[in-house]
């Protein structure tokens, strides 16, 4: 029953910046520019149900990219496209349940958007950020929370958490046995244009 965050993705791009700002390494300025995400990210998700157990998966096909500010992170933009037909299982069975119309409907909505609206620094690696996901039809704000894990001056990489609760995009088969919130647990990896 997984929801769409995977657009909480572009979040960890600012958690970069937060610490840029404060790390005695490159500042705000060195890492500024526009990044795109790499295929080596990995959105990854679950679902706990009562009793133990639960559902467990990932999302082999996303794209997105965030444009980094270096005078001021609150400027910053993050853009991140989830494709739901490639979630991933393990079980063929549950795989085709997520893509039906109880679940992600993909042959309707082929695609899960997010497009971030405020970003706040939280430590010096560390950063909340805000956002409109949108899936099946329905746009709702979320919220994430990304530490950045690497910088290199072409490479950034980030962690990022957080839940979505299913039910706000009409995705509630299975509640209360399988719980309303999805937890998303990402590696998210930019490449530098």
């Amino acid at each position: 029953m997984p929801a769409p965050t995977t657009a909480i993705l572009a979040f960890t791009f600012l958690a970069m910046t937060a610490g840029l700002a404060e790390a005695k390494a490159p500042s705000l300025d060195d890492a500024a520019g526009r990044y795109a995400i790499d295929g080596s990210s990995r959105i990854n998700f679950s679902v706990d149900q009562v009793g133990g157990g639960g559902i467990s998966g990932s999302f082999g096909k996303f794209s997105g990219t965030f444009q980094l500010d270096g005078k001021d992170i609150r400027r910053s933009v993050v853009e991140f496209s989830l494709f739901p037909e490639t979630v991933q299982t393990g079980e063929e069975r549950i795989e085709k349940f997520l893509r039906s119309s109880a679940i992600f409907d993909t042959k309707t909505y082929p695609k899960i958007v997010f497009r971030s609206t405020k970003i706040t620094q939280t430590g010096d690696d560390t950063a909340e950020i805000e956002g409109n996901l949108t899936a099946k039809g329905m746009t709702k704000t979320e919220h994430f929370t990304a530490t950045l894990t690497k910088w290199n001056r072409r490479v950034i990489s980030f962690h990022i958490h957080g839940g979505v609760y299913r039910t706000r995009y009409n995705m509630s088969a299975g509640t209360p046995i399988y719980s309303n919130i999805v937890q998303f647990d990402m590696t998210v990896n930019g490449q530098k244009h």
